[in-house]
């Protein structure tokens, strides 16, 4: 499942995909226009700007703008970066994760074709699908 962590950072995205020709845009605008917490977009676009999603500028005339443009962040890479992976069991979340069952495992071909599915499904979509 998805956090309200992972859905609002797509929002706080979109939102400031939607007004890039505006400069930095301030939280508080962000905040009313997404209905959402100025407080909890604070911790959220603390993650953005640490991960290099988008840049911040204090004091007057301050706020966040994209990094790059709207077209070339996927939805895959904001909700992985908020959430942590997508796949649904660990040995697929994790390359060097050493299971025993894996040659012998019935349902290790079902999983992974689930995580391709999700996995596709959120890397093929960027920004500029969603506005």
């Amino acid at each position: 499942m998805i956090s309200t962590k992972g859905r609002y950072a797509l929002r706080v995205m979109i939102d400031l995909s939607q007004h890039t020709d505006e400069g930095y845009i301030p939280l508080k605008d962000i905040a009313e226009r997404q209905g959402i917490s100025k407080k909890y977009l604070e911790i959220i676009v603390h993650d953005l700007v640490k991960h290099d999603f988008v840049n911040g500028v204090s004091g007057k005339g301050g706020g966040y703008m994209l990094c790059r443009k709207p077209e070339e962040y996927n939805v895959g890479e904001i909700i992985e970066t908020m959430e942590g992976t997508l796949s649904p069991v660990a040995c697929l979340a994790d390359p060097n994760y050493d299971c025993d069952r894996a040659n012998k495992c019935e349902t290790l071909p079902m999983w992974t074709e689930f995580n391709n599915l999700v996995h596709d499904y959120f890397y093929n979509k960027n920004l500029t699908d969603l506005i």
